[in-house]
């Protein structure tokens, strides 16, 4: 059975890591992955996007309405590419903004994203997943602790998840990187 996944953030959150990892995690299980990639300004915080077609044998774009996962880095990202997911999908999400230079700037208010994700999602799971990598040693892993969320929800064994993460990021990072995926899980556990 297919699974189809967009993972979005802002440039420079760990976006194309996040794809990557679930990208190995599908080698290893000998499953049939395509992926794309658009990350325009994301050298500038600009937004990132990434589609992972798991067991499809259609072209790497997920359609609108056809994403079973969204994970967003960013509350806004996430409003922003929440179109794509099926209406029985589920979102992943950080909770943690970060406002664009040009809303600081003109002293605009961010949204209260909180609020907005949960009444615009029917299947959301949400967390201030810096907090959590903080706690794991590195508050960059925040990526890798909403992998951990989404893990029980993604369609593969969590060893090779796990193996997926040892192969794709460096071995210095390791230890901290699995820290953050555990308070992940662990919260998606308190969740339910």
């Amino acid at each position: 059975m297919s699974f189809d996944l967009v993972i979005v953030g802002v440039g420079g959150q760990g976006t194309i890591l996040s794809a990557r990892i679930i990208g190995e995690a599908c080698i290893i299980e000998g499953r049939h992955v395509i992926s794309a990639e658009t990350h325009g300004m994301a050298q500038r915080g600009g937004s990132v996007e990434n589609h992972v077609r798991i067991d499809g044998n259609l072209g790497p774009l997920v359609p609108i309405g056809g994403a079973d996962m969204l994970i967003s880095l960013e509350p806004l990202e996430a409003i922003r590419y929440g179109h794509y997911l099926k209406k029985d999908g589920i979102l992943i999400s950080n909770t943690v903004p970060i406002v664009p230079p040009t809303v600081y700037r003109a002293g605009t208010l961010y949204p209260d994203t909180d609020s907005l994700l949960l009444s615009k999602f029917n299947h959301a799971k949400i967390c201030n997943a810096n907090i959590l990598a903080t706690e794991a040693g590195n508050v960059l892993a925040a990526n890798i602790v909403l992998i951990g969320l989404a893990s029980p929800h993604l369609p593969f064994e969590e060893e090779n998840l796990i193996e997926g993460i040892r192969r794709s990021v460096p071995p210095k990072t390791m230890e901290i990187n699995m820290r953050a995926f555990e308070l992940g899980k662990i919260h998606n556990e308190e969740m339910c």
